[in-house]
C-alpha cells in the first residue's frame, strides 16, 4: 500500500515534508537510550521556580491578608479586628455618601469623604442641626448621633465649624450593613424607589437631595465592592453546600469511569447514548427556559430595572427578568441546531471515531493506571492554583498604610499626593485646598520591594501560567509514552512491559523537563499576551472607537487560533518526545512532517473522535447539572431535601456543573491522548512496515481496514 504516490512531474509530499520512516528491525517502541534535552530551558525553568518560591516567602513576610478581609477607616485602622479599639465596631460608615459620585472614586479607588468604624448603622433621618435642636431638650439624642462621629466631636459646634473640623456627618439616613459597610436601606413603594418611605431628604447643608442621587452615590462605591460582595455570599453558600457539591463531583467521577469502561465494550451503542443524551438535556433546558419566560410574561414579578435597584440587586434577580430566560433559550436552541447538523454531516466519519474509541479502550484496558493519572494532574494543578492565589493576596496586602490627599470637589493641585493625617490640618495643602482630606488609600511603601510589587504581580501570573501548562504537558508526555508502549507491543498484552505509565513519567521528568518547559513556555507567552490584550481593552473601553473594537476582535481571534494551533502541535511534539526522546523543536518538526505526509488520513480521524468525546463530557456535566438544579431548587424532596438558606442557588449549581465537566475532561482527555498517540504511531507504522510477514503492521486489522476505506473515499471526492 502506498497512499502517497504521485505523478513523476509533481513534487511528492515526502520531498516537501521530509523523508518517510524506514524499516528498523530494532525499533520496538519508545527508546530507552536517551539523554537530557533542552537543558538551557530546563535551567531557566528551575531558576524561575526558585524565584517563585522566594517571591512567595517574601510576600508572606510583608503581606497581611487581614487587610483584605476587614474594611479600613480613614486612618488605616481595621474595623472589627480583635485586640484593637475598633474590636466591637465592625461596620464602616461614610460621613457623606453623596460625595462618592466624584470621579476620584474610580481614579483613587477611594470615596472622598471621611470614613469611621461604627457598631451599627443609622436607622432614621436626622441632620446635625436637627440633633442640636433636640439636644437642648433631651441630651440622649446626642448619644445616638455621636456613634457616627469621631471621638473628639462635640454637640455644640456650628455647621461651619463642623464642616471645617470634619468631626461628624452633616446628616444621617436609614442604612443597613452590606459587606460590613453602611449603605442606604432602599425599598420600593408602588414601583418608586424610596428610603425610609421618602423620595427626598435634607443633606444637612441646607439642601434637598433625592433618593436617585443617593442611589448613584451608593453605586459609585458598589463598583469597588461588587467582587467582595459576591465573594462573601458565595463563601456562605459554599459553607452550606460543600458536602453536597462533593457528592455531586463524586457521582460525576463514577459516571465518567462507567462511561470509559463501557466504551471498551459498546462504543457504538454508547455513542448514540451520548448523542441522544446531549440532545435531550439541551432540549430540557430549552423547555425550562420557555416555561420560565411564559410564566414571567403572564405574571411579571417586578417593574424595576436592575439599574433602579442599584446595590440591592441580588444576582438571582436576573432570573426574574424575561430577557434572561429568552436569551438562554435562544443560546440553547443554537447549540441544539449545531449538534444536530454536525451529527448529520459527520455521520460517515463516525465509524472511524467508534473504531478509534474501541482501540483506545483496549489500550486503556491494558494500561489501567492511566485512569488514575488525572487525579495526580488535578492535585498538581490545585497546588499551583492555591500557591498563586495565596501569593497574589499577600502581595496585594504588603506594605504600610499610605495616605493621599482627596479633594471632594476635585479642584486641588495637590490631589492624590501622599500626606500625613496627624499633621495634615497644619500643612499648606489644607490651606490651599479647603475641604481636602488626608485619607487612607492603600498599603504600600517606598522600599525597593514595594516599588516593584506590580512587577511581582506580573511575575506571579506568568510563572503560574507556565507551571499550569507544564503540568498539562507532563501529563500528556507521560500518557503518550504509556500508550506508545502499548501500540508497539506485537503481542498484546504479553509484550507490554510492567508499569509503562510509571516508566514514561520517570523518563519525562528525568530527561525531558526542559523540552516540556519549552513547549509550555510558548503557550504561557501566548496566554500572557491575551491577558495583556484584555487588560488594555478594559482600560481603553471608554475611549475606543469602531476601528479599535474591530482590531481588538481580530487580535482576539488571531491569538485564539494561534493558541489552539500551538497546543495541537505541542501535543504531537510530546508524543514524539515520548517515543524518540529528541528535543522539542526536532520533535515538533518530525510530528508536523509526519502529519503533512499523511494529510488525507488526518482529515478523517481524531477531530471527529474529539467531537464524540466532547459530547461525552457534555453528557456527564449536563446529567449532573440537571440533578443538581432539581436538588438545589427544592424539586427533589422525595430523594433528598436540599439546602433552603442559599443566597444564590446557582453558586453550588455552577460549581457542580463546572467541576463535573473538569472531572469528565480529565478522564476523557486520557482517551483523547490515547487516540492521538495511537494515530501518530499508526502513521509511523504505515511508513515503517508494509504488512508482510517480515514487516507486519502493529495496528489492528479493523482500524487498518477502515482507514483504507476512508482514504479511498476522500481521494475519490
Amino acid at each position: 500500500m502506498n497512499d502517497t504516490e504521485k505523478p513523476a512531474d509533481t513534487p511528492s509530499e515526502e520531498e516537501d515534508f521530509g523523508d518517510p520512516r524506514t524499516y528498523d528491525p530494532d525499533f520496538k517502541g519508545p527508546v530507552s537510550n536517551r539523554s537530557c534535552t533542552d537543558v538551557l530551558c530546563c535551567m531557566i525553568f528551575l531558576l524561575c521556580i526558585v524565584g517563585y518560591i522566594v517571591l512567595g516567602l517574601v510576600a508572606w513576610v510583608h503581606g497581611d491578608p487581614r487587610r483584605a478581609a476587614y474594611p479600613t477607616d480613614s486612618q488605616g485602622h481595621f474595623c472589627g479586628q480583635k485586640g484593637t479599639p475598633n474590636e466591637n465596631k465592625t461596620i464602616l460608615f461614610y460621613f457623606n455618601l453623596l460625595r462618592c459620585t466624584s470621579p476620584s472614586v474610580l481614579l483613587n479607588l477611594q470615596c472622598p469623604t471621611t470614613q469611621i468604624c461604627v457598631s451599627k448603622c443609622p436607622e432614621k433621618f436626622l441632620t446635625y442641626v436637627e440633633m442640636q435642636l433636640l439636644y437642648t431638650k433631651d441630651k440622649s439624642h446626642w448619644e445616638d448621633y455621636r456613634q457616627f462621629c469621631k471621638t473628639t466631636a462635640k454637640p455644640v459646634k456650628s455647621l461651619t465649624q463642623l464642616l471645617l473640623d470634619d468631626d461628624c456627618p452633616t446628616a444621617i439616613f436609614p442604612s443597613k450593613p452590606f459587606l460590613q459597610r453602611c449603605f442606604p436601606d432602599f425599598s420600593t413603594k408602588n414601583g418608586t424607589l424610596t428610603i425610609g418611605s421618602q423620595i427626598v431628604f435634607q443633606d444637612g447643608n441646607g439642601g434637598t437631595r433625592s433618593v436617585i442621587e443617593l442611589r448613584d452615590a451608593a453605586n459609585g462605591i458598589n463598583k469597588l465592592l461588587d467582587a467582595k460582595s459576591l465573594g462573601l455570599k458565595v463563601f456562605e453558600d459554599y459553607a452550606t453546600t460543600w458536602y453536597w457539591i462533593l457528592i455531586g463531583l463524586i457521582i460525576a467521577m463514577v459516571l465518567s469511569w462507567i462511561f470509559l469502561i463501557l466504551l471498551r465494550f459498546i462504543a457504538g451503542c454508547l455513542f448514540w447514548v451520548f448523542m441522544i443524551g446531549v440532545i435531550g438535556i439541551i432540549g430540557y433546558g430549552i423547555w425550562h427556559c420557555y416555561q420560565q419566560y411564559t410564566n414571567l410574561q403572564e405574571h411579571p414579578r417586578s417593574v424595576l430595572t436592575v439599574y433602579d435597584i442599584g446595590i440591592q440587586t441580588n444576582i438571582s434577580m436576573y432570573f426574574e427578568l424575561q430577557q434572561t430566560w429568552f436569551t438562554l433559550m435562544i443560546i440553547l436552541c443554537i447549540i441544539e441546531v449545531i449538534v444536530i447538523l454536525m451529527l448529520i454531516f459527520l455521520r460517515n466519519r463516525i465509524r472511524v471515531a467508534i473504531i478509534l474509541l474501541k482501540e483506545g479502550s483496549k489500550a486503556i484496558g491494558y494500561v489501567p493506571s492511566t485512569l488514575v493519572y488525572p487525579a495526580l494532574t488535578f492535585i498538581l494543578l490545585s497546588i499551583c492554583i492555591c500557591y498563586w492565589v495565596v501569593t497574589a493576596v499577600f502581595l496585594a496586602t504588603s506594605g504600610v498604610p499610605v495616605y493621599k490627599v482627596i479633594a471632594p470637589e476635585g479642584h486641588c493641585i495637590h490631589e492624590n499626593q501622599t500626606c500625613d493625617p496627624e499633621i495634615f490640618n497644619t500643612t499648606e495643602i489644607a490651606k490651599a485646598c479647603p475641604g481636602a482630606l488626608c485619607n487612607f488609600a492603600f498599603y504600600g511603601g517606598k522600599s525597593l520591594y514595594h516599588q516593584y510589587i506590580p512587577t511581582f504581580h506580573v511575575y506571579n501570573l506568568f510563572v503560574f501560567l507556565w507551571l499550569i501548562n507544564f503540568v498539562v504537558a507532563l501529563g500528556q508526555c507521560a500518557l503518550a509514552g504509556a500508550f506508545a508502549t502499548y501500540y508497539w507491543a506485537m503481542k498484546k498484552p504479553d509484550d507490554i512491559p510492567r508499569y509503562p505509565l510509571f516508566t514514561a513519567f520517570g523518563r519525562a521528568i528525568r530527561y525531558h523537563t526542559g523540552s516540556l518547559a519549552f513547549g509550555s513556555l510558548i503557550i504561557a507567552l501566548i496566554q500572557m499576551f491575551k491577558i495583556v490584550l484584555e487588560y488594555l481593552d478594559h482600560r481603553l473601553k471608554r475611549t475606543e472607537n469602531t476601528l479599535s473594537k474591530f482590531l481588538q476582535c481580530c487580535l482576539r481571534c488571531c491569538f485564539w487560533c494561534l493558541e489552539n494551533a500551538i497546543k495541537f502541535l505541542n501535543r504531537n511534539a510530546y508524543i514524539m518526545i515520548a517515543i524518540y526522546g529528541r528535543n522539542f523543536c526536532r520533535s515538533a518538526k518530525d510530528a508536523f512532517n509526519l502529519l503533512m505526509r499523511n494529510v488525507l488520513k488526518v482529515a478523517v480521524t481524531d477531530e471527529v473522535t474529539y467531537f464524540v468525546l466532547f459530547l461525552g463530557k457534555i453528557l456527564v456535566a449536563g446529567s449532573i447539572g440537571v440533578l443538581a438544579f432539581l436538588f438545589f431548587t427544592q424539586r427533589l424532596p422525595v430523594i433528598a431535601q436540599g439546602p433552603a438558606s442559599l443566597n444564590y442557588y446557582w453558586v453550588p449549581l455552577l460549581t457542580v456543573i463546572l467541576g463535573s465537566y473538569l472531572i469528565a475532561h480529565g478522564f476523557f482527555s486520557v482517551y483523547a491522548m490515547c487516540v492521538e498517540t495511537i494515530f501518530i504511531c499508526f502513521l509511523e507504522d504505515l511508513e515503517r512496515n508494509d504488512g508482510s510477514t517480515a514487516r507486519p503492521y502493529y495496528v489492528s486489522q479493523p482500524l487498518l481496514k477502515i482507514f483504507q476505506e476512508e482514504n479511498l473515499q476522500t481521494k475519490q471526492q
